[in-house]
């Protein structure tokens, strides 16, 4: 393989850790063949549009998080429903991806990039206007969809646009802005929700849309894949996404109803079903969105788990940290969505030092050390001290899991693409990417169990030792996961620095303890895969094909 298509080393791109963000989307880009007979002259442009479309995708997972509290009083939504505004978004975005990146080839590039951004910019008007939980959970849905037409035919784009010499300072551009709006999208997200509503987050994509496609009618090529396959593989797509979609409804109402509820166990039974029937349909197929045959390789299928236990344990914390600042420690929207810059900003100033690591060790020990370095941090934030100073407790937990996830997202590119023949290293990155967001899905439903339980475990011990009646605890700083939302607009709130308060409070602080701490189990089971699944072998430098 050529040295200009190695996706880890000291001078590649700066990979970047979003809520959206996935470890092989570099790789999307480079696999893609460049338009030698239809030259694109606005590149500049293009590349704007292209930057500017997966931007807006990435910013709005991550920015939602940071609002959530304000999205959960102001509308009276559960803890499910919460949950479900995130979800509904991913549970599209993971299942379709894949498909949406097949119509691009077919239907072509700009065409479909264009529809993916007006459908999502239509979907942010209906989220800005949605009178009740329902609603916003029926629209961000619908940006879910938006975000796998748009997504993919924006690295796409940039792939085809540039040729084979020009794509390294075009990663680098697009790679060096993601890291910017990584780090700047949940405190200006923050900023929008203290200084106007939650509803800003979403109408900022109006502008922002119509900008993307103005730059794509002017200077997008319409570019199609020669060999795009002639069927999408539409039973595949909607089998995956009902599938995902019982099992995770499932386990987002379990944490009320009980996993011994016949619709919980309903629910997940036929997820399970449907998840086995999207297997059989792989197999079968002619054109597969997911072809079965690549997970023959134990380093594919070793990577893939990596990522599916680690993207776990980041997103749920992404999900509850938040949320926990907000609620129990005071922290304005803005400050919660600084909180959490230590995680990208050591990603993205330290991503070009270790990328090189990847070649001189060879991915299995760094794709074994990250994971537990991560571990570790995700550790930290459950132990007891992690209550006072953001500054002693929260940030070094941070920290560490930034250094983490430097140290593992440069070797997972590079053993996802030397798992796979170079043909393949598209459909490979784009299951590692469909695996990073399904991770996240999967993360907040099963990690809610976690939270709702542990608080609620927390809070009644708390609320006994204080002789006062466990019907009190929702007081509007909890609710339940499936409390009507009159019921939470009427609830009287709890005066701040009274012992009730103090109980809530320290109750929200135990259960992000639980979560972290499943996080961290989750994240070295990942480095255990890793040193049995992916074989010991040098970098890719010197691993040949």
């Amino acid at each position: 393989m050529a040295a200009h298509e190695r996706p880890a080393g000291p001078d590649s791109a700066v990979h970047v850790v979003a809520a959206q963000a996935s470890p092989c989307d570099e790789l999307v880009i480079r696999s893609q063949p460049s338009i030698v007979d239809r030259p694109c002259r606005g590149k500049r442009l293009a590349l704007a549009a292209a930057i500017l479309g997966s931007s807006m995708a990435f910013i709005d997972g991550s920015v939602v998080n940071v609002a959530l509290a304000s999205i959960q009083s102001e509308l009276g939504a559960s803890v499910a429903a919460i949950q479900w505004v995130v979800n509904a978004y991913l549970l599209f975005l993971g299942s379709l991806v894949l498909v949406g990146g097949s119509m691009g080839d077919r239907l072509g590039r700009r065409t479909v990039f264009i529809a993916g951004i007006v459908l999502f910019m239509l979907a942010s008007i209906a989220c800005g206007l949605a009178p009740g939980p329902g609603t916003l959970i029926a629209a961000r849905a619908v940006q879910g969809i938006g975000a796998a037409l748009l997504v993919p035919g924006s690295l796409s784009i940039i792939g085809a646009v540039f040729d084979d010499h020009e794509r390294g300072r075009a990663i680098g551009t697009w790679a060096g802005v993601g890291a910017i709006t990584s780090a700047a999208g949940p405190v200006a997200g923050g900023w929008l929700v203290d200084a106007f509503s939650w509803r800003a987050i979403f109408f900022l994509n109006v502008p922002l849309a119509c900008l993307t496609v103005a730059l794509a009618l002017i200077a997008v090529p319409d570019s199609r894949s020669a060999d795009a396959p002639r069927k999408l593989d539409w039973a595949g797509a909607l089998t995956a996404a009902a599938g995902l979609g019982a099992l995770t409804w499932g386990l987002t109402v379990a944490s009320s109803r009980g996993l011994s509820s016949a619709s919980v166990l309903g629910a997940m039974s036929a997820g399970v079903v449907l998840l086995i029937a999207f297997v059989v349909i792989e197999m079968r197929s002619r054109n597969p969105m997911m072809p079965l045959d690549v997970f023959h390789s134990r380093d594919f299928t070793g990577a893939n788990v990596v990522t599916l236990l680690l993207y776990f344990g980041m997103s749920g914390i992404f999900f509850y940290l938040p949320f926990t600042l907000i609620r129990a420690h005071a922290f304005t929207a803005t400050e919660a969505g600084a909180a959490i810059l230590p995680v990208p900003v050591i990603i993205g100033v330290l991503s070009r030092v270790t990328g090189g690591l990847a070649d001189r060790f060879g991915p299995r020990l760094l794709l074994t050390v990250g994971p537990v370095i991560a571990g570790l941090g995700f550790a930290m934030l459950s132990l007891p001290f992690v209550r006072g100073s953001y500054w002693s407790g929260f940030f070094p937990a941070l920290v560490v899991i930034g250094l983490g996830m430097t140290v593992t997202v440069a070797p997972l590119t590079t053993t996802v693409m030397g798992a796979v023949s170079k043909e393949r290293t598209g459909v490979a990155s784009g299951i590692n990417n469909a695996v990073a967001r399904v991770a996240g899905l999967f993360a907040i439903a099963v990690l809610g169990i976690v939270f709702v339980g542990s608080h609620n475990a927390a809070l009644a011990v708390r609320l006994k030792a204080l002789n006062i009646p466990a019907d009190i605890h929702q007081g509007g700083q909890l609710l339940e996961p499936e409390a009507d939302a009159s019921a939470a607009i009427n609830t009287v709130r709890i005066p701040p620095h009274t012992a009730l308060a103090d109980a809530h409070d320290d109750a929200i602080d135990d259960a992000l303890r639980a979560v972290a701490l499943v996080s961290a189990l989750c994240a070295f089971a990942g480095a255990a895969c890793s040193a049995a699944l992916i074989r010991a072998r040098p970098g890719r430098s010197d691993a040949g094909a």
